[in-house]
């Protein structure tokens, strides 16, 4: 029972953090209207966060798996309330820069220790509490919108802030009520970063098909509204076609994650990527709305059921003692994929075109898909439960 209430704890955690960046995605408009800060230093604001993330996962992270999970879950919450608060009262650039730097920290310190933690508490249901992890981060981001609708215009500015403040203070006193399981002393690892976990072949594919997801969805994200506009399609499909595609991974990623564990992840990944990659040489070929908006359903179902692949291929593959240093790994090359293709895919768009943008998207899927068969080997098809194998030497 305890257990259970902890998991839940460390999955709302999650969704209240994601929550926090999709309010900011959305109240650019008005900190560009109230307080002067142009586009460009806005777009600043946000780099900062995915950048200091970035850098925690990979270097910070893997201390969790040298007995600090606790530590690590309490400093990353701790740093992500202050930047929400801080965010309410910011009205100038540099307070701006300072409290998504904490946030970013925040988030990069506490994720990977929250989803090693998540790991080995339940690690017969590790595709499915992955998936709920998913669930959680995507859910929370698409409900970043909905809480400043609610809350900016009636309260202003602050009030999202600090409602997703105070609300991850509540759930960060629940979470340390309870029990947090540690790797024990005789199985710290001597390895101080990560890095070392990409000489198991196994690992460093799982890493390649995550990477695959999120050039994927940086590519997506970024021009979605941009091709529906250019080729006059209904308002609504632009407008909705991101809030559309993260839908399936909310409400289907927990069972998509048990699915992935059963049949495999790096095969249920894999495949659904290469899936994943027709869909978007489509995007580049077809020039109806309405028959882009017919792969793009047939895409999200395919997401849904198989974009956990990444996290459980890697979880499954890795020692049970570098389990957060494996999620961190994963989560900062993410992080930085995702920045990276989004700000090619919109230099490419402009310069490129669309067909050229989406063909060279779907070719670098494939490519990255195909280093992940051979790097995985008989590895390919592993399914079950954590391998507990021996740290790489």
């Amino acid at each position: 029972m305890v257990r259970r209430r902890l998991l839940l704890a460390l999955f709302v955690a999650i969704a209240v953090k994601s929550s926090a960046y999709g309010v900011m995605f959305t109240m650019l408009d008005d900190y560009r209207e109230q307080f002067g800060i142009n586009e460009g230093a806005l777009g600043l604001v946000i780099a900062i966060g995915f950048f200091t993330s970035f850098f925690a996962q990979l270097t910070i992270a893997p201390l969790a798996d040298r007995g600090r999970s606790r530590q690590l879950i309490f400093i990353g919450l701790g740093l992500a309330i202050i930047g929400n608060f801080s965010m309410a009262f910011s009205d100038t650039l540099p307070l701006l820069l300072g409290s998504r730097f904490l946030s970013g920290l925040g988030l990069g310190c506490a994720l990977p220790a929250m989803r090693r933690v998540i790991i080995v508490s339940d690690p017969e249901h590790l595709g499915r509490n992955l998936g709920r992890v998913l669930s959680c981060e995507v859910g929370g981001f698409a409900a970043g919108p909905l809480v400043s609708a609610f809350l900016v215009e009636p309260f202003g500015i602050p009030a999202p802030f600090l409602v997703i403040g105070s609300a991850l203070a509540l759930t960060s006193l629940v979470i340390f009520s309870m029990p947090i399981p540690e790797v024990p002393a005789e199985d710290h690892p001597t390895e101080r970063f990560a890095v070392d976990l990409l000489r198991d072949p196994a690992v460093a594919a799982g890493v390649l098909i995550g990477i695959a997801v999120f050039f994927m969805i940086g590519t997506f994200d970024s021009l979605w509204a941009l091709m529906m506009n250019d080729l006059d399609a209904p308002t609504w499909m632009a407008n909705t076609g991101v809030t559309l595609f993260v839908l399936p991974m909310v409400f289907m990623a927990p069972y998509g994650g048990k699915f992935v564990q059963r049949i495999g992840p790096f095969r249920a990944g894999g495949f659904g990527m290469l899936f994943g990659a027709a869909c978007m040489g489509l995007y580049g070929a077809i020039s109806v709305p309405w028959l882009l908006m017919a792969v793009f359903l047939v895409h999200t179902l395919n997401d849904g059921m198989t974009v956990t692949g990444a996290g459980v291929a890697v979880g499954m593959v890795s020692p049970t003692e570098r389990q957060a240093g494996a999620q961190g790994l994963l989560g900062g090359a993410q992080t930085l994929t995702g920045g990276i293709s989004a700000s090619f895919a919109g230099v490419s768009y402009e310069v490129l075109g669309r067909t050229t943008t989406f063909a060279i998207a779907a070719a670098v899927m494939t490519t990255l898909i195909i280093g992940a068969r051979l790097l995985a080997g008989n590895r390919w098809t592993t399914r079950g439960q954590l391998t507990a194998a021996a740290a790489p030497a």
